[in-house]
């Protein structure tokens, strides 16, 4: 079989799906059915198929802030397409270290941007073949071009060269001396809120601040929180805002949900001030 140059990162044989089919159906089942047909020993990991039907940039968080955690070569598959069957293009990115297939609706973007781009092919031959559904790419273009990627076909080999149309942004934010500007990028199941901010704020540890929430469900909500390291920093109930493991500024809530106590859904704007 073709192998890939030495201008990319080798695959691991790793094969990470990702998509918002849920387990009670059989479609990820028949996904890792195509995959070890092509490739009897590709070791399949999932990372979730618990994305909201349809939640592109949902998902597209997820892939992003899971990928980087993978052994250096591994095949992520995305598949959150409600576009499924239109003109919109299947994509293989082969990135520095890691290789991305799925749609080009963004779902792909922000973990390829990040790990850097260096080759992308469109998938549209095998998407045109006569077996082809046109309501199931995952199991018909995607899972197969993972497998003949992981197996070590070349990459060039899957089809033309092509570029991400489709580029999600994962939120702004912006400060104003120690004012705070931002929006609620995810909330886990815990009901702890991620917002957009990556880097540290100006508040020193333990400053009181006041956290208004708008542009969401009901309406504008102000919130009295404190400045902390982690969670057990604040009394059981009280509300903790805090650089997360993954970077973000986060609004949590100790022993509770944020999320819940307070209306905070993904894409609700904040705005965070000292007191």
């Amino acid at each position: 079989m073709d192998r890939p140059t030495d201008a990319h990162v080798r695959p691991s044989g790793v094969i990470a799906l990702l998509t918002d089919f849920g387990s009670s159906d059989y479609f990820v089942a028949s996904m890792k059915g195509v995959i070890l047909g092509l490739f009897p020993s590709a070791v399949i990991v999932d990372l979730t198929h618990e994305v909201p039907p349809f939640n592109v940039q949902r998902g597209a968080f997820i892939l992003w802030k899971a990928y980087k955690w993978f052994p250096k070569g591994t095949v992520f598959v995305g598949v959150v397409d409600p576009g499924v069957g239109s003109s919109r293009k299947g994509l293989l990115v082969v990135g520095r270290n890691y290789y991305f297939v799925g749609p080009d609706n963004g779902l792909l973007s922000a973990a390829a941007r990040e790990d850097g781009v260096e080759l992308t092919v469109d998938l549209s031959v095998l998407a045109g073949g006569a077996s082809v559904s046109s309501t199931f790419h995952g199991r018909d273009v995607f899972a197969p071009a993972a497998a003949m990627v992981a197996r070590g076909d070349d990459p060039s080999s899957l089809g033309p060269p092509a570029e991400i149309s489709v580029a999600l942004e994962m939120g702004y934010a912006s400060l104003e001396g120690e004012l705070l500007r931002c929006r609620i990028v995810y909330v886990d199941r815990f009901g702890n809120a991620f917002t957009s901010l990556t880097h540290d704020p100006p508040w020193p540890l333990g400053r009181t601040l006041s956290v208004e929430l708008g542009s969401g469900p009901g309406p504008a909500r102000r919130v009295i929180g404190t400045y902390v390291r982690t969670y057990s920093d604040v009394e059981p109930g009280g509300v903790a805002v805090l650089m997360n493991s993954e970077g973000h500024l986060e609004l949590a809530i100790r022993g509770g949900s944020f999320a819940s106590t307070y209306s905070a859904s993904e894409g609700t704007d904040v705005l965070i001030s000292p007191l």
